[in-house]
């Protein structure tokens, strides 16, 4: 059983004209300084967002589940607490059912973050540890909370009623043979997907940087997962406006001229 940390009941408000990525957990991501979540663009299967440089911003986790989630969340492959490179048997932030919490910057202990912000990927705090290999992606693996095992009961009368009515009982071991297959199933049903490959990096491209300190309050909390694998992992790629429309994510609309009908008074004589 691993310790990690539970958020603080946030109500954060999300723009409903911008679309969430997820189906276990909601993630958007929220622009502070323009007050919006930024629109996601789907190109060939993956999610892509457009950061604006020096703007702030924050990841938010809404949890659409009836029970405690844990999302372990990675910037620019790097684990958004701990501050390792991230793998997502490292801790995360667990949600209660149904609750919502942002996601404002990099763990610096129990009290304060510093915080995320669109910058050069030089600048990055990835790049500024050493690891510049994957900037440009925000990750969150979801995992379920484990579930407390049923108490069993003595099926003996039941069966002997059955022998008396319909023949011999069935046995023990083909029980346990018809629970490993079921459990076999159920196992390959939750297999995590394959992560998807990211983009070629483009010129100037951005990273997520390390920035001023700010309240943001967490305790710690128990949670055994269900599983060692994830139950999902949501992944949402970014780069500048510019990059997004050069690599094709974004097809930028040529402006339309709109003519005034009525920009003067009387004929004029012409050239």
């Amino acid at each position: 059983m691993k310790k990690a940390l539970i958020a603080c009941a946030l109500m954060l408000i999300f723009c409903r004209e911008t679309a969430a990525v997820g189906n276990l957990a909601d993630i958007t991501v929220y622009d502070r300084a323009e007050n919006r979540n930024l629109p996601v663009f789907l190109h060939e299967g993956r999610y892509y967002i457009a950061g604006k440089p020096g703007n702030e911003y924050q990841v938010n986790i809404r949890n659409n589940q009836p029970g405690e989630i844990l999302s372990v969340i990675a910037v620019d492959g790097v684990n958004a607490i701990s501050g390792e490179t991230a793998n997502w048997s490292q801790t995360g932030y667990v949600l209660h059912p149904h609750s919502l919490f942002g996601v404002k910057g990099w763990r610096k202990n129990m009290q304060r973050t510093a915080a995320f912000f669109f910058t050069e990927l030089e600048n990055s705090y990835a790049a500024r540890t050493g690891r510049p290999v994957d900037v440009g992606v925000i990750g969150i693996a979801v995992f379920r909370k484990k579930t407390e095992p049923p108490v069993a009961i003595s099926r003996h009368f039941e069966l002997r009623r059955q022998a008396a009515n319909e023949g011999p009982p069935v046995s023990e071991a083909q029980n346990a043979a018809k629970d490993e297959v079921a459990q076999s199933a159920r196992d390959d049903a939750i297999a995590p997907r394959a992560s998807a490959v990211a983009p070629a990096p483009a010129p100037k491209k951005l990273g997520t940087g390390h920035g001023q300190s700010e309240v943001s309050v967490v305790r710690y909390a128990n949670f055994e997962r269900a599983s060692s694998t994830p139950d999902e992992v949501i992944t949402i790629y970014y780069d500048s406006y510019r990059n997004l429309v050069a690599q094709g994510v974004i097809r930028d609309n040529p402006k339309l001229a709109r003519p005034n009908p009525f920009p003067g008074q009387f004929v004029a004589d012409p050239r």
